[in-house]
């Protein structure tokens, strides 16, 4: 069974976590992409919207009479074929959200672990306690666990800290999620991800409660 290193914030080796078996398995980029499709229509806002006849100015009067004046028929001077008229079929408000099973959503997040492990860009902290809330800290200690880019961080909803979350929110391109809310387009959009031990190994459990049963034979 592979295993990772677990450092504290100076980098220094603390020990070692066993990793299961599932994220040694193929990573599925086809479940990856739908993931991230339904993370980022979820936050589309759907406030797009135009005129159809009913809404447009100009009053209902037919202007002319029907017949006998040589003219083209016309009832509205809302039509649509008019130069401001009503728009027909237009786009209306409206949710972009669909369900997305919550199996293929973990598997989905294994496919992005396995990823960032076969990437080298996952690192693994006994824990982020620091003596003060401080940005510069956390930038010191980033630094040496060399994110010196985008990095995601994630902790145990458990032993979630105050210093944390103030220390490290001022941080350009750094964001912290709970190991609860992890989502695999956080771990793709981030180019390193930091996980402490406990929030990696609830996760893991996690994936390994829930993850499908075709998942595990493509691991075996």
């Amino acid at each position: 069974m592979a295993s990772i290193q677990v450092v504290n914030l100076e980098g220094g080796k603390v020990g070692e976590l066993e990793l299961d078996e599932l994220f040694s398995g193929d990573i599925n980029e086809a479940l990856l992409w739908e993931a991230v499709k339904h993370y980022r229509a979820s936050l589309r806002q759907g406030t797009h919207a135009t005129k159809n006849r009913k809404a447009v100015s100009g009053a209902g009067k037919k202007l002319w009479k029907q017949k006998g004046t040589g003219r083209a028929r016309v009832g509205s001077i809302r039509t649509p074929l008019w130069r401001g008229g009503g728009t027909v079929h237009g786009p209306q408000p409206r949710s972009y959200e669909y369900q997305f099973p919550k199996k293929k959503l973990l598997g989905a997040l294994r496919s992005a672990i396995a990823s960032k492990l076969a990437d080298g860009k996952l690192t693994i902290v006994e824990n982020f306690a620091v003596a003060e809330a401080k940005t510069k800290i956390f930038r010191t200690a980033l630094n040496k666990l060399e994110a010196k880019k985008t990095t995601l961080l994630v902790e145990s909803t458990q032993q979630l800290e105050e210093k944390l979350y103030l220390g490290s929110r001022n941080l350009a391109g750094v964001e912290l999620v709970l190991s609860s809310e992890v989502h695999p387009y956080d771990l793709l959009r981030y180019e390193r991800a930091i996980f402490s031990k406990a929030a990696f190994e609830a996760l893991q459990e996690t994936l390994k409660k829930n993850v499908s049963k075709k998942s595990k034979k493509e691991v075996a």
